[in-house]
């Protein structure tokens, strides 16, 4: 008995493409969209004849960038996307984490993990200590001469800088979360927009 490496390949009809045995699907196995848009281009092919995945792939690619268009108008290039995909039979889901560190700059790295820090617990027990620390050694009697004395106008100076550079931070953090977000919603957008064309498809 021969497997599918030893099949002779054939030619498809639509493409006119020699391609592997394998690749071959039968005619009756295609859904009746898809035999309108075949007959507009072969108008002698009939549901006896097979055809390759490659076409019926594409044929598919075809029916649904039709179907988007009738009811969207121009697609956009999110909707783009997923037609190709439907096309060359690619995977949408992704890797966001990874796919978005790609993308991050040093600077965007850095703020993110410096606005982590600033919202622990690690850094609000430290900032406690040290301005405990500057108080005590300021205020109790163990300098005769304290860098800053009573009412502390260097740590109030300090504690305003340090404000200040907190701030944008925490900013560039966030746009950078929000960032994240979209490019999470957009796969979102893309992965249930093919999921629902391949059940309109299938149930065509």
């Amino acid at each position: 008995m021969h497997g599918h490496g030893n099949q002779k390949p054939f030619t498809c009809p639509v493409c006119g493409e020699q391609r592997p045995a394998a690749t071959a699907v039968h005619g009756a196995m295609v859904r009746a969209p898809l035999v309108e848009l075949i007959h507009k281009q072969k108008p002698g092919w009939t549901s006896d004849d097979a055809l390759c995945t490659t076409c019926l792939n594409r044929l598919r690619a075809e029916y649904v960038e039709d179907v988007l268009e009738d009811e969207r108008g121009s697609l956009s290039s999110l909707e783009t996307r997923v037609v190709e995909s439907l096309r060359e039979q690619e995977l949408l889901s992704s890797n966001l984490n990874a796919e978005f560190a790609e993308r991050s700059t040093l600077g965007q790295r850095v703020a993110a993990r410096v606005a982590t820090f600033g919202g622990s617990w690690t850094f609000i027990s430290l900032f406690a200590l040290v301005i405990a620390l500057w108080i005590a050694v300021n205020a109790v009697a163990l300098l005769r001469r304290p860098f800053d004395p009573f009412p502390f106008i260097l740590l109030n100076l300090v504690l305003s800088c340090l404000a200040a550079v907190q701030a944008p931070v925490i900013m560039m953090s966030q746009n950078r979360q929000e960032a994240k977000d979209r490019l999470r919603a957009e796969n979102d957008y893309r992965i249930n927009l093919k999921s629902e064309l391949e059940i309109r498809h299938l149930t065509a």
